[in-house]
């Protein structure tokens, strides 16, 4: 299913051109330089996470797989002519900061950063060291670039979904499943975008527009995520929407469960939810394309002057398994726009 939202386009053959250019001037600089490069990265994840363990064997699968593979590719060999310096963000309250700083005293050549989250945190620490994004949401709006096609300062990146994704995900839920009254907006004020407000304000509008009432389910631990199940299926007819949000994804196993546990059907953002069990996702692929921009860093084009990307492709996944445990029938119509259907 290719159909996406609208979305700021890119000068692609601008970035092409600039690529061209920099890739004239490799000889002198990145794989032939004596100085061992840093590459720092931001997570979100814990550091036994399995996306996290995997990232580093199986560039399928992860970011920083692919990161690895994309640079080795472009003359970048890990312990010969650069180090990837990997910290987490997650635990105690305090964490981010600690984590930003052991990276910051590493004096790293460019920092990779996994979500909207972390990019501003580190924004706020740094305004000389290069940073791109791997993932991130109105990157404008945050304050992060000046605009998509000239960044400016010193971050640049990737966007993964607009703001309409919010009402895309409720046509989709009502498509599979008809009779809804009621959609529940799942995050965490914390770790999505502008608190929950950059995709509820076209939940909202598209539930206007069909009738549907839309009910915010915040949390803030993962000590809530069953219980704001637990209330929110005790009216029926209702579906849940799960938004891009870094604790979510953390915490995905859980969510997914209490979804099954207690019936209700949810969309999901990304498909790490549907490697858990989910019913449905609707999001970018999420292509791992940052060692682009990291090799021309590294080779010195300015973080500024790479134009931030939006997403190539948003892909719709179905488990009708799931969907039969459910009381599902999935209407043909929308099993035929699907990318991928899960048995």
């Amino acid at each position: 299913m290719t159909e996406r939202p609208s979305a700021l386009a890119v000068d692609r053959r601008g970035f092409i051109r600039l690529a061209g250019a920099t890739a004239a001037g490799w000889v002198a600089l990145g794989a032939t330089s004596d100085r061992v490069r840093i590459v720092a990265s931001l997570t979100a994840l814990p550091l036994d996470d399995e996306l996290t363990r995997r990232s580093m064997i199986d560039s399928a699968t992860s970011r920083l797989g692919g990161l690895i593979v994309g640079l080795r590719q472009r003359g970048w060999v890990e312990g010969v002519n650069f180090r990837l310096e990997l910290r987490s963000s997650f635990g105690a309250p305090g964490r981010m900061k600690a984590a930003i700083q052991e990276l910051l005293e590493l004096k790293p050549d460019v920092i990779l950063t996994g979500s909207t989250v972390e990019t501003a945190a580190v924004l706020a620490a740094t305004k000389t060291i290069p940073i791109v994004f791997a993932t991130a949401n109105d990157p404008v709006g945050n304050g992060f670039v000046q605009s998509l096609a000239h960044p400016g300062g010193n971050v640049t990146g990737f966007t993964s979904s607009t703001a309409e994704m919010g009402g895309k995900w409720l046509q989709l839920v009502r498509e599979a499943v008809p009779d809804i009254a009621r959609a529940g907006a799942l995050y965490n004020p914390s770790t999505t975008p502008r608190a929950g407000r950059f995709f509820l304000d076209s939940i909202e509008q598209e539930a206007t527009e069909c009738g549907v009432s839309v009910i915010p389910v915040p949390i803030d631990a993962p000590a809530d995520i069953d219980e704001a199940f637990r209330r929110f299926a005790e009216q029926p007819k209702g579906a849940m929407i799960a938004l891009v949000d870094s604790f979510l994804v953390v915490n995905r196993q859980a969510v997914v469960a209490a979804a099954a546990k207690y019936r209700v059907p949810t969309i999901y953002p990304f498909h790490y939810f549907m490697d858990a069990g989910g019913l449905m996702s609707y999001g970018p692929t999420l292509e791992v394309r940052s060692a682009d921009y990291v090799d021309l860093i590294l080779r010195g084009t300015k973080a500024g002057d790479l134009p931030v990307q939006s997403p190539r492709k948003y892909e719709l996944l179905i488990n009708r398994t799931v969907a039969r445990t459910l009381g599902l029938s999935i209407p043909f119509t929308l099993l035929a726009r699907a990318d991928e259907i899960r048995e």
